[in-house]
């Protein structure tokens, strides 16, 4: 998402040559659902990939969450937003990844500015100043080398521009296991409709959560209302010792419902329903928060330089915002970028516009999942008396995906908005 938009967002401000290189022989838009939140809205509308598209037909408007105890199905509190949009501009959607890629994927082949390479993986970075040059291998060929005026490193968790900025800067910055993992399912109208309850839900237009000891489970209707969304969060105890090159590994159905065993009987029904062979874990990585994101005229965005737990659902949105705000800065670059010199300025601007905020969502979505996880005790006895007074208008939540004072400092942000009012003083303050 942090790629595409970066893309998009370079060939709206005017830049001629965007070159996109992407490791896999196509985009193949799969994945599960995702979170639309305003500040991720703001931008699409922006780049002019909202109104009207795909994204915004298939979303389904959230308007409500219900926050409930995984074991019993009672419900811990509910959080009304029926006012998202009024507050914010836009409203709280959910979606599935294939059509906000797809959406994204589509404007940037309307743009005459952008190529895209598949099957063209980075190979290495071998200058990061005035000139930046990488080596490109491609899956049929032979490798080649590209020199460029900014090289955005929008790789992911696995960042090889991570990895060779850190090599280069002398500094450890390895992948490291969070302890969580994560199944994705989708539930498809045909395989709930024997089950009027979960009919109930997939028409609904409410976030569930169900939360237990170190678990939980957070679903949603996307694709129009066709299908139900869960995604999970659990111990990482189904992977090897060692790192798994794709953090992924084929699941076992008998071992995915012996981990949610004390859940509910709703819940244990949607596990039923999820076919042998289907099951899918992630393993939730991340890495040290890095003293930078830029060397010379290269700078990094989204996983490859603040990795995020799920908790909040802001991974992809502060990957869109970074790649947003890279666009703005860059374009904002005194004397039209022709001084290299002053890209890198620019490109540290971006680092000082985004750090902060990254941090503290990365904070946040951290702090939120082990407030959903506690187990008994004074501390879960605290949380649900918090949950309970939730239930009276603008009280905080304990979950702070759902919390009014966190919704207010994550949707409310407009990120090209505030490049524009903060470029020139920051711009000036470095050297």
């Amino acid at each position: 998402m942090g790629g595409l938009t970066a893309a998009l967002a370079f060939a709206k401000k005017g830049f001629r040559s965007v070159t996109v290189y992407e490791t896999a022989s196509n985009l193949g838009f799969v994945g599960a659902g995702i979170q639309l939140a305003p500040n991720m809205l703001r931008i699409l509308d922006r780049l002019d990939c909202l109104k009207g598209t795909r994204i915004e037909r298939e979303a389904t408007n959230i308007t409500a969450t219900s926050i409930v105890q995984g074991s019993t199905n009672k419900e811990l509190a509910h959080v009304d937003m029926p006012d998202i949009e009024a507050k914010y501009g836009y409203p709280h959607m959910t979606g599935h990844r294939e059509s906000l890629a797809g959406g994204l994927y589509e404007a940037c082949q309307k743009e005459s500015a952008i190529t895209f390479k598949f099957g063209s993986q980075l190979a290495g970075v071998s200058a990061f100043g005035a000139k930046p040059r990488f080596t490109i291998k491609p899956r049929d060929g032979d490798e080649y080398t590209v020199e460029t005026d900014v090289l955005v490193g929008a790789d992911g968790i696995k960042s090889q521009t991570r990895y060779a900025m850190l090599r280069e800067l002398k500094v450890e910055g390895e992948v490291e296991d969070t302890g969580q993992a994560a199944y994705r399912i989708m539930l498809t109208r045909e395989q709930l409709s024997p089950y009027p309850e979960l009919i109930e839900l997939l028409d609904s237009n409410c976030a569930m959560r169900w939360i237990g000891e170190k678990r939980h489970i957070v679903a949603y209707p996307i694709s129009s209302h066709n299908i139900y969304n869960l995604s999970t969060a659990q111990p990482d105890s189904n992977f090897a010792a060692a790192t798994n090159a794709t953090y992924t590994t084929k699941g076992d159905k008998s071992a995915m419902k012996q981990v949610y065993t004390d859940f509910c009987p709703l819940v244990q029904t949607m596990l039923d329903l999820v076919p042998e062979g289907e099951v899918c874990e992630w393993r939730l990585r991340s890495h040290k928060p890095l003293d930078q994101w830029t060397h010379g005229n290269v700078a990094l965005v989204g996983d490859s330089c603040h990795p995020t737990l799920p908790h909040l659902a802001q991974g992809a949105a502060l990957a869109m915002e970074d790649a947003a705000t890279l666009a703005e800065t860059l374009s904002l670059v005194p004397g039209d970028g022709a001084d290299a010199d002053a890209v890198a300025r620019a490109l540290r601007v971006y680092e000082a516009l985004r750090k902060e905020r990254a941090t503290t969502l990365v904070d946040l979505a951290a702090f939120s999942g082990r407030t959903l996880h506690l187990g008994e005790g004074k501390a879960k006895e605290e949380r649900d008396r918090m949950f309970a007074e939730a239930k009276e208008k603008g009280k905080p939540v304990p979950d702070k995906w759902a919390s009014p004072e966190v919704q207010a400092m994550i949707y409310g942000h407009d990120c090209v908005k505030n490049a524009q009012e903060q470029f020139a003083q920051l711009y000036a303050g470095l050297s």
